[in-house]
């Protein structure tokens, strides 16, 4: 296996780094720093807020694209360790920093009459951006593992964050995250967009105003794994040109590369991420939380009812299909199965129900479907007044909006850091149960099993040295 020239243990730590965050020089990052004011008409630079994007792949060059196309937002530098590839979730599709550079700089030139743009800085290093003090928000859209690393040490560099789903890859890492934002007064932002989404808002509020009489039990839906890795006998690639292996593992286990380790294939194994029950999980697990209005704290106990795992040793180690069950203090069951094609949530009472799924709302009995909220009902944020009916899309426009506005006035966003942490942490019960295969007491105040070191144990992950953000 060819080894690149930078290692694990010769990265600065995280204080030494930030010790020197404020010296880092203009030539770390290629491409120029300034961008032309006639790109952004009317907003004045200092009304701008100014972005750094970290990960420009599956999801992070959309995200980036929704940052830009607000016109108080300058997205200045861009990074990722992989410089340009294929392989992400749509497998041939080319993605990477200079993908990511190429249309950042093609969507700036066009709003700029001569056709000509050079603006965006870019970086294999996301310490560069962190530590640039001419950066209001860092975007951070990375495998999990990577997420509490980067979120602490932007906190504690005084940027505003907007983290993709799921928040954390351990209970651990969500507590160090809420830390760190609270201590230096951050917004933070989770990415799961379906909070904004004006349907999702509507079915919660049947629900919270009982509509459906008691509510009972929550079914949320996950999709089955939509990638298959390599089994038992897998051997060692050799890293490709322009792929900074040591700086992508980061905080994980060292492990030999291949190429379905990495980008989007990371989420089926657990060192970076927890499968799809972090993944669609994060997303339907959410909008559980939301009805049942359980977002800041969560379940009183959790069981693995069953989970099919590839054979051992392969290179992909979550689940292939699973089901776990939970129980909330008002007697709520919460049941989390696989189910194709996508993600759902459906809320079941003692009077009817109502679901969320593919974008829209199906209810028994049907009228629930066009009832008008009463006036003294209990409303939900709403993060656009206007968006009744969205386009597809529209909605993760609006989630990204609200962010910035709240970067604005200081308020909290509708996925703040506590809300992210909860609904992630019961991704991670999920997974603990299906692995420990029996049922187990959650002290959702203490954060922690009762009784059960062994499941204790498993809330956390040693980081490597260099990255430990204890």
């Amino acid at each position: 296996m060819r080894q690149t020239t930078t290692s694990i243990k010769s990265l600065p730590s995280r204080r030494s780094f930030l010790k020197s965050a404020a010296g880092v020089s203009a030539t770390a990052i290629a491409g120029p720093v300034i961008v032309p004011r006639s790109v952004f008409g009317a907003n004045a630079p200092s009304n701008r807020i100014t972005v750094g994007v970290i990960g420009l792949g599956t999801r992070g060059i959309p995200d980036m694209q929704l940052f830009m196309q607000n016109d108080d937002v300058q997205v200045v530098a861009l990074c990722d360790v992989n410089r340009s590839s294929k392989g992400y979730r749509d497998e041939n599709a080319v993605m990477g920093l200079e993908p990511g550079l190429q249309a950042a700089n093609e969507y700036y030139a066009s709003r700029k009459r001569s056709g000509e743009f050079q603006g965006i800085a870019a970086t294999s290093d996301f310490r560069e951006i962190i530590g640039r003090d001419d950066i209001d928000v860092v975007a951070i859209v990375t495998p999990d593992h990577w997420h509490a690393a980067m979120t602490i040490m932007a906190a504690e560099a005084g940027k505003d964050i907007f983290c993709q789903k799921p928040l954390s890859l351990t209970v651990q890492d969500g507590k160090d995250m809420v830390a760190a934002v609270r201590k230096h007064q951050r917004i933070l932002q989770t990415g799961s967009q379906w909070r904004s989404h004006a349907r999702v808002r509507f079915a919660c509020e049947l629900v919270r105003n009982g509509y459906i009489g008691e509510l009972q039990t929550i079914r949320a839906l996950i999709a089955l794994n939509n990638k298959q890795g390599p089994g038992p006998g897998w051997k060692p690639m050799p890293v490709p040109a322009g792929f900074d292996y040591p700086m992508w593992l980061g905080p994980a286990p060292d492990a030999p590369y291949h190429k379905d380790r990495c980008i989007y294939k990371f989420r089926f194994n657990l060192d970076y991420s927890g499968g799809q029950i972090t993944n669609f999980g994060a997303h339907a697990l959410d909008i559980a939380q939301c009805g049942n209005g359980t977002s800041l704290t969560g379940p009183v106990e959790v069981e693995g009812i069953e989970a099919e795992w590839p054979p051992a040793g392969s290179l992909f180690n979550t689940a292939l299909r699973a089901e776990f069950r939970a129980r909330y203090a008002n007697g709520v069951e919460l049941i989390c199965a696989s189910e194709p094609p996508y993600f759902g949530t459906r809320f079941e009472g003692s009077e009817g129900w109502v679901e969320f799924s593919q974008g829209s709302v199906k209810t028994y009995p049907e009228s629930l479907a066009s009832v008008e909220l009463k006036a003294n009902d209990q409303r939900l944020p709403v993060v656009n007044p206007l968006r009744t009916v969205a386009k597809p899309g529209d909605f993760y426009a609006d989630h990204v909006r609200n962010f910035l506005d709240c970067v604005k006035s200081r308020e909290e966003p509708i996925e703040p850091v506590e809300v992210g942490h909860r609904t992630a942490t019961i991704c991670h019960l999920g997974n603990i149960a299906l692995q420990q295969e029996k049922r187990l007491d959650w002290d959702p105040v203490a954060e922690q099993f009762v009784n059960d070191d062994g499941a204790n144990r498993m809330l956390a992950r040693p980081r490597r040295s260099d990255w430990n953000s204890a």
